[in-house]
């Protein structure tokens, strides 16, 4: 341990957030990262407890807890500390092919989890995460490396996603050849479109897919596989092939007036906003614009806030959040104690971004919509919300959200985006490769297994998990190239 007393002397410090009326003018990164030293510091926090709850990564009660990818938090932190950065990097890449990832969306279970949380603020973990791989790519420590030796095993990657790259990244270093097909024109996944550029800029993901295409990997960009690309041509050129597609159906709303203009997936929005500003700075106008419009957006969650943070970004006259659930608490409730995942209220950036521009919190509990309305040229100007509450179900017993009669009201509405979740695999892709579903829309393997029924297929990520988070997506395309290595060679040291 570098510093025994560090979790009692310093106190948890995050980065600077420029402030929500400034970084609104930009789609940029925003967080100003601390001085190396006050980074040590940081480090120094980390109690190298007897069992470090961080890097377990369980599943308590439904909810994450940990780091799925074990990484070795504590090791790291240490030589954080000790300034021993070379070494910090080396432990953080042995559990995890892309911090630079993951220290930027990942919501930190490692942190819900820390010990130092228990009786006070978590280690920054994930600032510190960042701090060591930026360091690597400032420092030229970060250069491709290909594997000497090659198997001439051929492998496809159908998605680009983290669970994709992950087993790409993978079988490339055990010496597999391996291409990873990805239908839209850019690498990268949800990561690429699905999640804005001030959460994630793009060039942080073209930056490790240079390095992993001089280590050898092989990408193909607008492949969209079960479409352009035929499925029996992957089986015939490849040795084994990994579907990594994605939980890609978004759960719709099916309210009454549903067919009205401007009601858009948060997932459409999200991807045409982030295309047209690397395509040309939006001049190409190629994306659904919510400048002066009265936006209502549809889902609490994650997606959501960056519906909100977006919309904002490009002008919005006003923005509502509707979350049919209740308003979590501000603390811990004493049944869900430490080390599960805190079900506490956040306000994210999105949100904080609407208090700083309009002067209130966008988010409306215990509500949904139901009906959009529309003007008599069919596009959308209203939406009838209602008030919800919790319920037993009669004939199931369990408790739902129902209606509050005689709640409804209306709200202004030029521009409704939908981000309630998503369902599952795509059908196309599933029978493209005549491979089962379960009763989820997921693909159906054995437990802890990535094998599909049909032959030389597996599966990784969302696609095989339902909709997760990015540490269990790189997880699972980590065990599913261990998988594949093993089926392919008869054993596997892949980690």
């Amino acid at each position: 341990m570098g510093k025994p007393t560090g979790y009692m002397e310093y106190d948890r410090k995050n980065s600077v957030a420029v402030k929500p009326e400034v970084r609104i003018k930009n789609f940029n990164e925003f967080h100003i990262p601390l001085a190396k030293e006050e980074r040590k510091k940081q480090a120094a926090r980390c109690m190298e407890c007897g069992v470090p709850f961080c890097q377990s990564g369980m599943m308590i009660g439904g909810m994450t807890s940990g780091c799925p990818l074990n990484n070795l938090i504590p090791e790291w932190n240490d030589l954080l500390y000790t300034d021993s950065l070379d070494q910090a990097l080396n432990r953080l890449l042995k559990t995890n092919n892309f911090p630079e990832f993951t220290s930027r969306v990942c919501p930190a279970p490692c942190e819900a989890a820390c010990t130092c949380g228990l009786n006070g603020s978590p280690v920054s973990i994930k600032e510190n995460e960042m701090s060591i791989i930026e360091n690597g790519y400032s420092q030229g420590t970060i250069v491709a490396n290909p594997p000497k030796v090659r198997t001439g095993k051929k492998i496809a990657v159908v998605g680009s996603g983290p669970s994709g790259l992950a087993a790409a990244d993978q079988l490339n270093k055990r010496g597999h050849l391996v291409t990873v097909f990805e239908r839209s024109d850019r690498i990268g996944g949800l990561l690429m479109y699905g999640i804005p550029n001030m959460k994630l800029e793009k060039h942080v993901i073209d930056r490790k897919v240079t390095i992993m295409k001089e280590e050898g990997v092989t990408f193909v960009t607008n492949a969209d596989v079960g479409n352009t690309v035929q499925a029996s041509k992957l089986l015939e050129e490849f040795d084994r092939v990994i579907l990594c597609c994605g939980a890609s159906n978004p759960r719709d709303i099916k309210a009454p007036g549903r067919e009205a203009n401007g009601i858009y997936f948060a997932v459409d929005f999200l991807k045409a906003a982030t295309k047209s500003l690397l395509d040309s700075n939006f001049q190409d106008n190629a994306f659904i614009t919510a400048k002066d419009k009265n936006v209502i957006v549809i889902g609490g969650g994650d997606t959501g806030n960056d519906c909100v943070g977006t919309s904002i970004r490009f002008g919005a006259k006003s923005v509502v959040q509707l979350e049919m659930m209740p308003k979590l608490p501000e603390e811990r409730a004493e049944s869900n104690p430490w080390p599960e995942w805190p079900r506490v209220c956040k306000t994210d950036y999105g949100q904080e971004e609407a208090i700083a521009t309009f002067g209130e919190d966008p988010r409306i509990y215990q509500t949904t919509v139901k009906e959009f309305i529309a003007d008599e040229n069919g596009n959308l100007c209203k939406v009838k919300c209602v008030k919800l509450e919790s319920k037993k179900d009669e004939e199931t017993g369990r408790m739902m959200m129902a209606e509050v009669p005689g709640s409804e009201y209306e709200l202004d509405a030029d521009l409704v985006l939908i981000a309630a979740g998503f369902l599952g695999t795509e059908e196309y892709i599933a029978n493209a490769f005549d491979i089962e579903l379960d009763g989820r829309t997921n693909v159906k393997t054995e437990p802890s297994a990535y094998a599909t029924n049909a032959d030389k297929v597996f599966v990784a990520g969302d696609m095989h998990r339902g909709q997760s988070l990015v540490v269990w997506a790189i997880r699972e395309g980590r065990e599913a190239a261990k998988a594949v290595d093993k089926h392919l060679m008869g054993y596997s040291n892949l980690a």
